[in-house]
């Protein structure tokens, strides 16, 4: 894993002069016919695949993870970007809507118009799909962007802008990429006075999140935020417990945890709960670190990784597999844990490393209370052979998208929004809430033929008015 020290530390007129550069690219941009655009980030598609490899090396050596995850990454950037240019015509595209009887005199139009300039401020564990989802979406949508990738990984957000630029050339200021520590990021958004940017999309942890939408307040700048999760995993009695230990074991172990909507509380109905256990450590002891996943990629995570196993044993826990010894080094060794407190910090707080808590339920009623009186409310999924009672248990369940019999199984379908509440942020990135959440609705009517009764002119008797009034009121009052 390499970190680069020796790049730009960018200021806020840095910032500003980035900004005014995409945002005279962006009015070209937004001016081209759907087609193009369309064409264009397709080019661009194109050329982020001939160079997976480029990309997924990058990542590795930056973030740690190893290739073949890295590639994976790369995989998921394609499917999103591919997705937001050939759909955002359909969804942002003028169309027609129902004026309603009262306004039958009228042609409703509904449209969307690009904002202008997004402020895209990246995480470092997916340092490529995260910000996609912001980026591709909001190119797609007819804006510019200015991205912002975390100081850990910020060759990665480099070599995007650069290979864009060389894709498509005409357009070659559209996306921009600056540099730099939290403070940059926090310029972006405006803490230090006005960006320039039309809205920011930001994703982190909710404390940094409040910071960022404290200066995006100062100026009404509107802010995406994606903070986050704690998810949860519901296990029927009569669930595939081998399907299900398998799914847990990837959702909490893979990138060595350190996945947004990634497992980290499991609840299984106590009548399988020791042999489900029993798979899951079966499983995870298998695994091999440095290998199967990377190491921590932020160094002070080790610290919070080691407090909540520690914890979850003082607080009456029980280490399955692993425990304290596991987390000394960055590479850490998987960790199940069962019996924890659900007011213990393995359970309360995001733990982001290779750390699942297991506890047993009476039930999945018991199991969907636990799951949702969480502070997080992002992911979460749910196993049992019976598929009416997981979409029934879906429904019930706070988090902005539920995987039935498998985890994380929105993450590669493009068409379905992501996003969370509460310490998960708001918004919704991907599908078409994604291409949405970067523009405005534009509301067009026009005339198409003179009223019987024009209620918008003094011209028309007062009388007749009144009359057109209560034939209204007394459909209404009917129907």
């Amino acid at each position: 894993m390499t970190t680069r020290t020796d790049r730009p530390e960018h200021t806020l007129d840095d910032i500003r002069a980035a900004v005014a550069r995409a945002r005279s690219a962006g009015l070209g941009w937004a001016a081209l016919g759907a087609r193009e655009r369309r064409a264009a980030l397709l080019q661009w598609k194109r050329e982020l695949a001939r160079r997976t490899d480029e990309f997924a090396d990058l990542i590795a050596a930056e973030t740690g993870k190893p290739v073949h995850d890295a590639r994976s990454e790369v995989l998921l950037s394609l499917v999103h970007l591919d997705w937001a240019a050939r759909n955002a015509h359909r969804v942002l595209g003028r169309r027609r809507v129902r004026s309603g009887l009262l306004s039958v005199h009228q042609r409703a139009l509904l449209a969307y118009r690009p904002l202008g300039v997004i402020g895209v401020i990246g995480p470092w564990n997916y340092p490529l799909y995260t910000p996609m989802g912001s980026i591709g979406y909001a190119l797609a949508a007819g804006n510019a962007v200015v991205f912002k990738p975390s100081e850990l990984t910020p060759e990665v957000g480099i070599l995007l802008a650069r290979r864009f630029g060389e894709a498509v050339p005409d357009h070659a200021d559209l996306l921009r990429t600056v540099t730099g520590p939290g403070s940059t990021g926090a310029a972006l958004a405006g803490a230090e006075g006005p960006s320039g940017v039309d809205k920011v999309a930001f994703t982190g942890s909710p404390g940094t999140a409040r910071k960022v939408a404290a200066a995006c307040a100062a100026t009404l700048t509107p802010l995406l935020a994606e903070c986050g999760g704690k998810d949860a995993v519901l296990v029927s009695a009569d669930a595939d417990l081998d399907a299900a230990a398998d799914a847990i074991v990837w959702g909490a172990m893979s990138n060595a945890g350190q996945t947004c909507a990634g497992v980290e509380r499991v609840y299984a109905e106590a009548s399988v709960h020791e042999a489900l256990c029993a798979r899951i450590v079966s499983r995870a002891r298998a695994l091999t670190p440095g290998d199967t996943y990377g190491p921590l990629t932020l160094p002070s995570q080790l610290a919070v990784v080691e407090r909540h196993v520690k914890q979850a044993l003082v607080d009456g826990g029980n280490a399955e597999l692993g425990g304290p010894d596991s987390v000394r080094d960055r590479v850490l060794g998987p960790v199940v844990l069962s019996g924890v407190p659900e007011d213990s910090p393995a359970v309360t707080e995001e733990t982001f490393g290779p750390v699942v808590v297991v506890n047993p339920v009476r039930d999945m009623d018991e199991a969907v209370e636990r799951a949702n009186a969480s502070a997080y409310s992002l992911g979460a999924a749910v196993f049992t052979r019976s598929a009416a009672a997981g979409l029934a248990l879906a429904e019930r369940l706070g988090s902005g998208a539920v995987s039935v019999n498998s985890v994380l199984g929105f993450a590669a379908i493009p068409s379905l929004p992501f996003g969370g509440a509460g310490e998960s942020g708001y918004g919704r990135i991907h599908g078409e809430e994604g291409l949405r959440a970067f523009t405005a609705p534009r509301s067009v009517t026009v005339r198409r033929f003179a009223p019987a009764v024009d209620l918008t002119s003094f011209a028309t008797p007062r009388e007749k008015v009144a009359r057109a009034v209560e034939l209204g009121r007394k459909l209404h009052s009917r129907f």
